[in-house]
């Protein structure tokens, strides 16, 4: 039997990319091989609960919601996740899987829709990228950007048109919470009429860094 090491499970709002805004279950995985300065969930590195695949699918079941995102720290760094986005899959969950960029893709259920980071250097973990996920990705999946500053605002640019990621599925550059003015990010891309969306952390407008919201 399958069993995950599960930091948190809990109901609110998507708070980032193209569903954000609709009411999601968040099924939080604990462990993450990277360490990017600006974390907002350190707390799922370590601890958690130990649970039974059964188990997750009854709780996220329980609570009754269509849209299911399986996040972390990095959920595919457990190999059981595989089994779980299938299993959530199977059970009728319109299913996002938020992940580092830094795991192999391939054995995503492709079911799932995969919100991708490229980790840019303010992250201090833009050497893990793992550039063969891009070609997993199908034209519904996310890319995602958290930008820092100019220089990492620059260095995204130059990923987007070098490997024409516009291409590929949706972009999305998001300002790292608290370091970068969101207006001043979206004078830059109005400024390049850069083909990507402006991301805002919905959940942390509404409810700043309490936990499970």
């Amino acid at each position: 039997m399958s069993s995950l090491r599960v930091t948190e499970i809990f109901r609110s709002l998507q708070g980032e990319g193209l569903d954000a805004g609709l009411p999601t279950v968040f099924v939080r995985l604990t462990g993450c091989p990277l360490r990017c300065r600006y974390c907002d969930t350190e707390y799922a590195f370590k601890g958690g609960e130990s649970m039974s695949l059964e188990a997750v699918c009854r709780k996220v079941r329980d609570l009754g919601t269509r849209h299911v995102t399986v996040t972390g720290g990095e959920p595919l760094a457990q190999k059981a996740a595989f089994d779980l986005i299938r299993a959530l899959c199977d059970q009728g969950h319109a299913v996002s899987v938020e992940t580092s960029g830094a795991v192999d893709l391939h054995r995503v259920d492709p079911r799932a829709t995969l919100v991708m980071d490229v980790k840019t250097p303010g992250s201090g973990e833009a050497e893990r990228n793992h550039w063969q996920n891009l070609e997993q990705l199908k034209p519904r999946d996310q890319i995602k950007f958290v930008i820092c500053d100019r220089r990492d605002y620059e260095w995204s640019r130059q990923q987007v048109e070098a490997r024409r990621l516009g291409d590929r599925c949706h972009l999305l550059f998001s300002p790292a919470w608290g370091e970068l003015e969101p207006a001043l990010l979206a004078e830059w891309i109005l400024e390049d009429a850069l083909p990507v969306r402006l991301q805002l952390q919905l959940h942390k407008i509404l409810w700043g860094e309490e936990r499970g919201r």
